[in-house]
C-alpha cells in the first residue's frame, strides 16, 4: 500500500479558460486511489492555494471545471478532490466519514504540485462540512469559507426528507437509531479545534440546506470564541444567480487574500 498523499498519476484535462491549466490527479488515501482536479493560473505570480471541497454525493454536485477555473482566475492554485468512490476513484464515499482524509490529503497534493505559501479552505453545501473538518484536523490554513454549508448531519436528516433513505443507507440507519454516528460526522460539535477565521455564506431562502445550519454554526463559533464573519444573502436560494455568483466569488477571494496578510 502506497503512502497517503502519494501522487499516482497526472493528466491534462480540458480547460474552459485559456488562462487556467487543468490537471486531473490520482493520489493515494488509505490504500485507495482517489481523484481530484487541479487548476493552475498560467500567469506568473505568488499564488495562494484553495482546497475546494465539493458538495453533493456521487454525480450530484461533482466538481465542475468551470467552477474551479473561476477561482483560479482570481490568482489561486485550486485543488478539488472528488472524494473516494467517485469518477472512477476507489473506495466508498461516506458523506463525512473516512473520506475526510481525502480532503486533508488534498492539501498535500497542493503542496507537492505548487509552491503555495498559504492555503484556504472552501466548501459548498456538503463541502462545508468537509471544509470545517479539514480546518479542525489541520490548523495551518489561512481561512475557511463555508457557503450554504452543512454543519450538523442530524439536522440535515430532518430537514431533507428526500435524503433520508440515502443517509440511512450510507450511515447505517437514522439519527434515532444511531445518534452517535451522525454526531461524529458533524463538525459543529468540534469547532473548538478550528484556529483559522471562518466566513459563513448562506441564502435566506435556501431549500437544500437550511440557513439554520449556518445560524447554529455561527452560534457555536461565537461560544467557542472563534473569529468568524457571516454574509447572509436576503432572498437568495442554494444556488445564486450567475451575476451574484460571480460577485460573491470575487468577494470571497478578496476576503481570503486579506486573511493571508494577517
Amino acid at each position: 500500500m502506497k503512502e497517503n498523499g502519494t501522487i499516482e498519476s497526472i493528466r491534462k484535462y480540458p480547460s474552459p479558460n485559456p488562462n487556467v491549466e487543468l490537471l486531473e490527479v490520482v493520489y493515494w488515501s488509505e490504500g485507495f486511489r482517489v481523484k481530484g482536479l487541479l487548476a493552475k493560473p498560467k500567469a506568473n505570480g505568488n499564488h495562494e492555494g484553495i482546497l475546494y471541497l465539493r458538495g453533493g454525493l456521487q454525480s450530484v454536485g461533482m466538481v465542475r471545471p468551470a467552477r474551479i477555473a473561476q477561482f483560479a482566475s482570481q490568482g489561486f492554485f485550486v485543488f478539488a478532490p472528488y472524494y473516494r468512490g467517485n469518477r472512477g476513484g476507489e473506495g466508498r464515499d461516506e458523506f463525512g466519514g473516512s473520506e475526510r482524509l481525502d480532503a486533508l490529503l488534498g492539501i498535500e497534493v497542493l503542496k507537492q504540485l505548487t509552491e503555495v505559501n498559504s492555503i484556504h479552505l472552501f466548501g459548498f453545501s456538503r463541502g462545508g462540512l468537509m471544509a470545517l473538518w479539514t480546518a479542525i484536523l489541520y490548523n495551518e490554513v489561512s481561512s475557511v469559507v463555508t457557503w450554504a454549508g452543512v454543519a450538523d448531519l442530524t439536522a440535515l436528516y430532518y430537514e431533507r426528507v428526500d435524503l433520508r433513505r440515502t443517509l440511512k443507507r450510507i450511515i447505517g440507519g437514522s439519527p434515532n437509531k444511531y445518534p452517535e454516528l451522525y454526531e461524529e460526522r458533524s463538525p459543529i460539535f468540534e469547532v473548538d479545534g478550528i484556529s483559522a477565521p471562518v466566513l459563513i455564506i448562506h441564502g435566506t431562502e435556501d431549500q437544500n440546506v437550511s440557513i439554520e445550519q449556518s445560524v447554529s454554526l455561527e452560534r457555536a463559533l461565537k461560544e467557542a470564541g472563534k473569529e468568524h464573519e457571516t454574509w447572509y444573502m436576503s432572498s437568495l436560494a442554494h444556488h445564486f444567480p450567475p451575476h451574484m455568483n460571480r460577485e460573491t466569488v470575487r468577494a470571497i477571494c478578496k476576503w481570503m487574500k486579506e486573511k493571508s496578510k494577517k
